[in-house]
């Protein structure tokens, strides 16, 4: 890969890489964190209650999100595209999340919610073709945010509740901050991404 621009690679570098360092510690912080969580809250509540297969599947997911994070790490030093992918990576996390433990149309094996993995599905297929470039990752984050409101809109319109609806606003927003964050580090440093052998 090319590099963003010279810059990337100067003066501005160092500073983009200790709040980058900073971040990364507060991501893997806040794992840990939210994995300990129900654990603590089993020690002075009965309402939670996990097993050893949902901590396995917290652990999976968080473990997959911070790594994915480290990717987008290794490609980019520039803090707003770390950003997006961050916010990506939030999103994609709390609505997986939600779809496993509680379901949002209906419960959580209710075959609707499968749309949702649709929405994930244009995120990702989105970030393949543009290559990881943050101008295509723009994009591709605007396409998923379209992709969010149809499946509120569908929902509303087969009459299975407005909860998707709802959601959807606030994951719309989501995502549209992340392509906007993506826009912004396409604008600041081009469309190419960083070579991490030049670094």
């Amino acid at each position: 890969m090319q590099a963003f621009t010279r810059n990337t690679m100067q003066g501005s570098e160092s500073g983009n890489d200790r709040r980058g360092n900073t971040m990364r510690r507060v991501v893997w912080g806040v794992a840990a964190f939210l994995l300990l969580l129900p654990l603590v809250a089993m020690q002075f509540s009965s309402e939670v209650n996990w097993n050893g297969s949902d901590f396995a599947v917290m652990g999976f997911m968080l473990l997959t999100a911070c790594c994915t994070y480290e990717f987008a790490v290794w490609l980019s030093s520039n803090i707003a595209y770390r950003a997006a992918f961050g916010i990506a990576l939030v999103a994609s996390f709390i609505l997986v999340w939600l779809n496993l433990a509680i379901g949002i149309i209906g419960d959580e094996n209710n075959p609707p919610n499968l749309m949702f993995a649709g929405v994930l599905a244009v995120g990702f297929i989105g970030a393949m073709i543009a290559r990881f470039r943050p101008r295509g990752m723009s994009r591709a984050m605007v396409a998923t945010a379209y992709s969010q409101a149809l499946v509120g809109v569908i929902a509303v319109a087969a009459n299975w509740g407005y909860e998707a609806a709802a959601l959807g606003i606030f994951f719309c927003a989501m995502w549209l901050t992340s392509a906007v964050l993506f826009h912004k580090a396409a604008s600041q440093h081009g469309q190419t991404l960083s070579s991490p052998h030049s670094r």
